[in-house]
């Protein structure tokens, strides 16, 4: 099996400086990294195909990964960026799919959890953007932390048109350990059929120098019993995941623990391949 990474990111800070990689606890990862640095790492841990998925809100950003993917061997869809809420969002989406390597754009997404509005995803323009995105035949990554979940949940629901896509399992709290209101939440927004979630970014949620496979353990087993596996997609979140952990090491984690809670080769089959298939599109 050829395994599908849903969710990486690449940046070239010669061309895209990045405030955010500037504080002393992400200085591992304050330089570059590209899709030959993650095809590398990528083959250690069996990835054939990937999603590369936007860092920052700049639409320039998503062209050139779009022109990058379109290059590429392995990069089988691109998430991106675009302002929800401007009132000719149709025609940007447009221009983004008219552009080099646009018939690989297969979601959009925006930084939620910078949003200092709890309820920023519940306005009413950005649903008004969100219907846009639908209607072009895009998914929605929703990148949130769990107080917003409850806004996430709502629009969720009144937008069953939309597919949504809940990135890292909405960043639990792993390095504390405490499970509620974040295991409640996610059952209420997994019960929405109109949802998957990716199996990522929780490595950096847990202490970064000294987790075990056995701290995420709790958070995998209710992203299971919510989603199941069919609705269940692995990513990387390389190289963010570095501050924590290699790619290869989080992948054979993930595995190991999708494997002890008695998955069948089939379904890990769908967690790491079939169903990031079916929701981003990615062909063979």
């Amino acid at each position: 099996m050829t395994r599908i990474d849903a969710h990486h990111h690449i940046w070239d800070l010669s061309r895209r400086p990045q405030s955010w990689l500037e504080s002393p606890e992400v200085a591992p990862i304050h330089r570059d990294f590209t899709l030959t640095d993650f095809a590398a790492t990528a083959a250690e841990a069996e990835i054939g195909r990937s999603v590369l998925v936007q860092v920052l809100p700049d639409a320039e950003e998503t062209r050139e990964f779009l022109a990058l993917a379109a290059r590429s061997d392995s990069v089988a869809g691109v998430v991106g960026w675009a302002d929800l809420t401007r009132p000719d969002l149709s025609d940007e989406l447009a221009a983004l799919g008219r552009s080099p390597g646009g018939e690989l754009l297969r979601g959009i997404r925006h930084l939620v959890q910078a949003e200092s509005d709890p309820r920023w995803l519940a306005r009413e323009d950005v649903r008004g953007g969100l219907r846009q995105v639908a209607e072009a035949g895009l998914v929605y990554d929703l990148l949130v932390v769990p107080h917003q979940l409850p806004a996430a949940i709502e629009t969720v629901r009144a937008l069953p048109e939309l597919e949504f896509v809940l990135d890292h399992l909405a960043k639990p709290p792993v390095a504390s350990g405490e499970l509620e209101p974040w295991a409640g939440l996610i059952r209420e927004l997994a019960a929405e059929p109109n949802v998957t979630a990716k199996l990522s970014g929780l490595i950096t949620e847990a202490a970064w120098d000294d987790w075990e496979a056995e701290a995420l353990k709790p958070y995998v087993d209710v992203a299971l019993d919510a989603f199941g596996p069919g609705r269940l997609m692995f990513g990387s979140d390389w190289p963010v995941c570095l501050l924590a952990g290699s790619l290869p090491a989080w992948a054979e984690t993930a595995g190991a623990l999708l494997a002890g809670a008695g998955l069948s080769a089939a379904e890990c089959d769908e967690v790491f391949q079939g169903t990031a298939t079916r929701v981003y599109r990615v062909r063979p």
